[in-house]
């Protein structure tokens, strides 16, 4: 089941903002197929820009759990060290925290070695919400400030 987090554009007369949850069965070969056709089916609405795609790639301790079919515990001794093959992914966000972030792509990878569908699924997804984040990020900036950031996203600086 994939969950697509739609924001609706504002209308000309009216600056709120909405965004919904919408949430898709789709029968298809492939993750990349499924994402394609759902993506293209919502945005040739008007108003409509899917803005997120879950399962999210950033995930909690818990989160990996849950995902795993794990404890808690169990994944807090991995991260550890203390069990399993060592070397779990490092987190990416609040390091010295106890809310660390992982992405879920790195947990999965690492998890399931050698690389299995799942693996390339959770970088799709990751890499497609990625996307989806720099798409509205340079839609908001003065065109100088876009030209350079599509400079840095090409690896062209000048």
């Amino acid at each position: 089941m994939l969950k697509l987090c739609v924001a609706l554009a504002p209308a000309e007369d009216n600056a709120t903002f909405g965004a919904v949850d919408a949430d898709f069965d789709r029968e298809a070969p492939t993750l990349f197929q499924a994402l394609h056709t759902a993506i293209h089916a919502i945005e040739s609405l008007p108003g409509l820009l899917v803005t997120r795609i879950e399962p999210d790639d950033l995930v909690t301790a818990s989160e990996i759990a849950k995902r795993l079919g794990r404890t808690r515990e169990s994944v807090r001794l991995l991260i550890a060290g203390e069990r399993g093959p060592g070397n779990f992914p490092t987190p990416v966000s609040h390091v010295r925290s106890q809310h660390r972030l992982w992405r879920w792509s790195d947990v999965t990878a690492w998890a399931c070695r050698p690389a299995a569908e799942a693996v390339q699924q959770a970088r799709l997804i990751a890499a497609a919400n990625a996307a989806l984040a720099f798409r509205a990020a340079v839609d908001a900036l003065p065109a100088d400030e876009r030209a350079f950031v599509f400079q840095l996203e090409h690896g062209c600086m000048q």
